[in-house]
């Protein structure tokens, strides 16, 4: 049985998501054993079946850059209805919340998104299940390059740090402000691949 998604509900969340507080932290090493920790918790929960990889994606990936202290994971699965219906009850008792939203960019396809908080309520994990397509082959090109590349790290942590300034409770300001930069270091990234 497929779970039932309230898109209503999903998007009346998603505005409430959008909302909290964009908190940038210096890097810290701890991001590194927290999505080990991460990761053998999904390889443990999930249908291996069903995985096709789990990876350490966005700014907690890349040593020495200052992000929101929020790790984010990548989970390649070969099929989307079988979250939905398997993956979706078990995450959602082991307290994760779940949603269902649009891909990077604000585009479709939509993904299952789970996010897991501290005993404060503060975002600890994002879990980005996933059918491998070019926006999740660009999250893991993007996070490559800037591990690879200091000198666009540092632009990109400039660059998110003035957004979190102005667009501190604003997520999809935030994230829009970001999306020229990261464009420009993924045609980098393609063009240095070819």
């Amino acid at each position: 049985m497929t779970h039932r998604i309230d898109t209503e509900a999903m998007d009346q969340r998603m505005a409430m998501l959008m909302i909290e507080p964009v908190e940038m932290m210096p890097y810290d090493p701890q991001w590194a054993v927290a999505y080990s920790i991460e990761e053998r918790f999904l390889w443990d929960v999930l249908p291996h079946d069903l995985v096709l990889h789990i990876a350490h994606i966005g700014s907690t990936a890349v040593p020495g850059l200052s992000a929101k202290p929020i790790i984010d994971v990548q989970v390649g699965v070969n099929d989307p209805e079988r979250v939905r219906s398997e993956v979706v009850p078990r995450m959602t008792d082991a307290g994760y919340e779940f949603i269902w939203r649009n891909s990077i960019g604000e585009r479709e396809p939509f993904y299952a998104w789970f996010l897991k908080r501290d005993v404060a309520g503060r975002r600890t994990h994002h879990i980005h299940m996933v059918k491998p397509d070019e926006a999740s082959e660009e999250r893991i090109l993007f996070r490559d390059r800037l591990r690879d590349h200091l000198e666009e790290a540092v632009q990109y942590e400039f660059i998110k740090r003035e957004l979190a300034l102005h667009h501190g409770n604003d997520r999809s300001a935030y994230t829009r402000g970001k999306s020229a930069f990261i464009a420009e270091v993924l045609r980098r990234a393609r063009f240095s691949a070819e």
